[in-house]
């Protein structure tokens, strides 16, 4: 009997040690693969709070980043004392079928960031939209107009897969565009 036992417990050692090198090793713990969008068409939609009156401020690059020039690129007019709800849209109009890469960006929100950087201006910009997380998108956003003066607002949408955390230095970018902007 005592050969029993050991000739199975060896060869259920054996077995074990046969399952075990049949497993497959483990994938390393890598974020998901999220590629950039490409972004033809950048569109700053601007509701006045006083008035009502609702404003567009567009870039358009139809063959995307390097190539040909952009066809269209406003600057922004705002008047001092007035607050703008902001709204972005982003299109790719590259294809046969204009796609709404807005859309994709507010699914992807934990993976997006809009940074908006002001130069030269006295004028306040908050986001009012996050993600599930809590943390800004930025593609809805307030903007105070103080004082008047010229100066500049820099857009950038920062492309985060698994890394956001409110951090604007973070990730790629997938759009950058330095509005001229004007507060009268």
């Amino acid at each position: 009997m005592n050969k029993s036992i050991k000739l199975l417990s060896t060869g259920l050692i054996l077995g074990l040690a046969f399952l075990q090198s049949c497993k497959k090793d483990p994938k390393p713990n890598v974020p998901p693969i999220n590629d950039g969008e490409l972004i033809t068409t950048l569109i700053l939609n601007a509701k006045d709070s006083a008035t009502g009156q609702v404003e567009s401020f567009k870039f358009r690059d139809q063959d995307g980043e390097g190539g040909n020039a952009p066809t269209q690129f406003d600057s922004i007019i705002l008047k001092s004392g007035h607050s703008y709800a902001f709204e972005v849209l982003m299109l790719d109009e590259s294809k046969a079928e204009t796609d709404t890469i807005s859309i994709e960006v507010l699914k992807e929100g934990e993976d997006h960031l809009f940074v908006y950087t002001i130069t030269n201006l006295n004028l306040n910009i908050m986001p009012s939209d996050s993600d599930n997380n809590g943390l800004a998108i930025g593609l809805k956003s307030i903007w105070k107009a103080i004082a008047s003066g010229n100066g500049k607002v820099k857009t950038t949408l920062k492309h985060q897969p698994g890394i956001k955390n409110g951090d604007p230095a973070l990730g790629e970018t997938d759009i950058e565009i330095e509005f001229d902007c004007r507060i009268e």
